[in-house]
């Protein structure tokens, strides 16, 4: 169900030392790393499966720790019914659903804003879809 969790933290570089130290003999290392909108560095570890599940990047403001959830979807229809609900809820939309090519082809989310003010999201990686257009 879950698919991937972010923190913000005040220093992307040592966290990611602390985490590849302290966790790499569980198998946690870094999948891969991108420019955050404000030039900073965003990074993504995980483990063995090669997929980046557990993300870090810098914090908005010094003081506050926004976290990052992200569910799993079976399909962008889910994708855009998560959408639907929160509108019709009244919930504050982040990102309304689209594709992310930022992240890698077929990455559709939503972002949404929890009562706490988490960012939480919904995701079809869409491999799948890749796969079926690439095969015609």
């Amino acid at each position: 169900m879950l698919d991937h969790i972010s923190l913000h933290v005040t220093d992307v570089a040592a966290s990611v030392a602390f985490y590849e130290r302290v966790f790499g003999p569980a198998g946690l290392r870094t999948i891969l790393q991108f420019p955050g909108p404000d030039g900073s560095t965003v990074a993504g570890l995980g483990g063995p499966d090669g997929q980046p599940r557990f993300w870090l990047g810098p914090g908005r403001d010094p003081g506050a720790r926004e976290t990052h959830i992200a569910f799993s979807a079976p399909d962008r229809a889910a994708v855009d019914a998560v959408h639907a609900a929160a509108v019709a809820a009244g919930v504050e939309v982040l990102h309304g659903p689209r594709e992310f090519p930022e992240y890698h082809p077929g990455y559709y989310g939503v972002f949404v804003r929890d009562p706490d003010g988490n960012n939480v999201e919904a995701v079809h990686h869409g491999f799948t879809d890749i796969a079926k257009a690439a095969l015609g």
